[in-house]
Protein backbone atom coordinates (compact mmCIF):
# COMPACT_ATOMS: atom_id res chain seq x y z
CA UNK A 1 0.00 0.00 0.00
CA UNK A 2 1.83 3.12 -1.23
CA UNK A 3 -0.03 6.40 -1.47
CA UNK A 4 0.99 9.93 -0.61
CA UNK A 5 -2.12 10.49 1.51
CA UNK A 6 -2.27 7.25 3.53
CA UNK A 7 0.50 5.97 5.79
CA UNK A 8 0.56 2.95 8.06
CA UNK A 9 2.17 3.92 11.38
CA UNK A 10 1.84 0.52 13.06
CA UNK A 11 -0.35 -2.53 12.56
CA UNK A 12 -3.91 -1.22 12.69
CA UNK A 13 -2.86 2.45 12.93
CA UNK A 14 -2.95 4.75 9.89
CA UNK A 15 -2.48 8.46 9.25
CA UNK A 16 -4.61 9.99 6.50
CA UNK A 17 -3.84 13.37 4.87
CA UNK A 18 -7.00 15.09 3.68
CA UNK A 19 -8.13 18.19 1.84
CA UNK A 20 -11.64 18.93 3.10
CA UNK A 21 -14.36 20.92 1.37
CA UNK A 22 -17.14 21.69 3.89
CA UNK A 23 -20.61 22.87 2.90
CA UNK A 24 -20.91 20.54 -0.12
CA UNK A 25 -24.16 18.98 -1.36
CA UNK A 26 -23.21 15.57 0.04
CA UNK A 27 -20.43 13.88 1.97
CA UNK A 28 -18.17 11.90 -0.35
CA UNK A 29 -14.65 11.12 -1.45
CA UNK A 30 -13.85 13.48 -4.32
CA UNK A 31 -10.48 12.25 -5.63
CA UNK A 32 -7.07 13.70 -4.95
CA UNK A 33 -5.94 17.25 -4.25
CA UNK A 34 -2.17 17.57 -4.30
CA UNK A 35 -0.81 14.90 -1.98
CA UNK A 36 -4.07 14.56 -0.04
CA UNK A 37 -7.34 12.72 -0.44
CA UNK A 38 -10.13 15.22 -1.09
CA UNK A 39 -13.34 14.78 0.89
CA UNK A 40 -16.47 16.86 0.40
CA UNK A 41 -18.56 17.31 3.54
CA UNK A 42 -22.22 18.29 3.69
CA UNK A 43 -21.67 19.78 7.15
CA UNK A 44 -20.88 23.50 7.43
CA UNK A 45 -17.53 24.68 8.85
CA UNK A 46 -19.22 26.04 12.00
CA UNK A 47 -18.69 25.04 15.64
CA UNK A 48 -16.68 21.93 14.73
CA UNK A 49 -19.56 20.38 12.76
CA UNK A 50 -17.40 19.67 9.70
CA UNK A 51 -14.71 18.00 11.82
CA UNK A 52 -17.31 15.85 13.60
CA UNK A 53 -18.84 14.91 10.27
CA UNK A 54 -15.41 14.01 8.87
CA UNK A 55 -14.61 11.78 11.85
CA UNK A 56 -18.00 10.03 11.52
CA UNK A 57 -17.55 9.59 7.75
CA UNK A 58 -14.08 8.05 8.07
CA UNK A 59 -15.17 5.82 10.95
CA UNK A 60 -18.00 4.50 8.79
CA UNK A 61 -15.77 4.07 5.73
CA UNK A 62 -13.15 2.14 7.74
CA UNK A 63 -15.64 0.24 9.92
CA UNK A 64 -14.27 1.47 13.25
CA UNK A 65 -15.91 3.29 16.19
CA UNK A 66 -15.71 7.10 16.05
CA UNK A 67 -13.50 7.02 19.13
CA UNK A 68 -10.82 5.31 17.02
CA UNK A 69 -10.58 8.28 14.61
CA UNK A 70 -8.57 11.23 15.90
CA UNK A 71 -7.98 14.62 14.29
CA UNK A 72 -4.25 15.19 14.86
CA UNK A 73 -3.81 18.45 12.93
CA UNK A 74 -5.76 21.00 10.93
CA UNK A 75 -8.79 21.60 13.18
CA UNK A 76 -9.44 25.00 11.56
CA UNK A 77 -7.85 24.29 8.17
CA UNK A 78 -8.94 22.52 5.01
CA UNK A 79 -5.71 20.50 5.23
CA UNK A 80 -6.18 17.87 7.92
CA UNK A 81 -4.40 14.81 9.26
CA UNK A 82 -6.31 12.09 11.02
CA UNK A 83 -5.14 8.97 12.79
CA UNK A 84 -7.29 5.86 12.57
CA UNK A 85 -6.70 2.99 14.99
CA UNK A 86 -8.08 -0.52 14.82
CA UNK A 87 -8.97 -0.62 11.12
CA UNK A 88 -8.62 -4.07 9.62
CA UNK A 89 -6.31 -4.62 6.68
CA UNK A 90 -9.37 -5.50 4.58
CA UNK A 91 -11.24 -2.30 5.54
CA UNK A 92 -8.20 -0.16 4.69
CA UNK A 93 -7.71 -1.98 1.37
CA UNK A 94 -11.39 -1.46 0.45
CA UNK A 95 -11.21 2.22 1.42
CA UNK A 96 -8.04 2.64 -0.63
CA UNK A 97 -9.69 0.93 -3.59
CA UNK A 98 -12.78 3.20 -3.40
CA UNK A 99 -10.57 6.30 -3.14
CA UNK A 100 -8.41 5.27 -6.10
CA UNK A 101 -11.50 4.49 -8.19
CA UNK A 102 -12.96 7.92 -7.39
CA UNK A 103 -9.66 9.53 -8.40
CA UNK A 104 -9.68 7.77 -11.76
CA UNK A 105 -13.30 8.75 -12.45
CA UNK A 106 -13.04 12.29 -11.13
Amino acid sequence: MRTAWLRQDAPGSHTINLHVQPGAKRTEIAGLHGGALKVRLAAPPVDGKANASLVAFLAEQLDVPRSQVELISGATSRQKRLRVRGASTQAVAEFLSRAEETSRLG
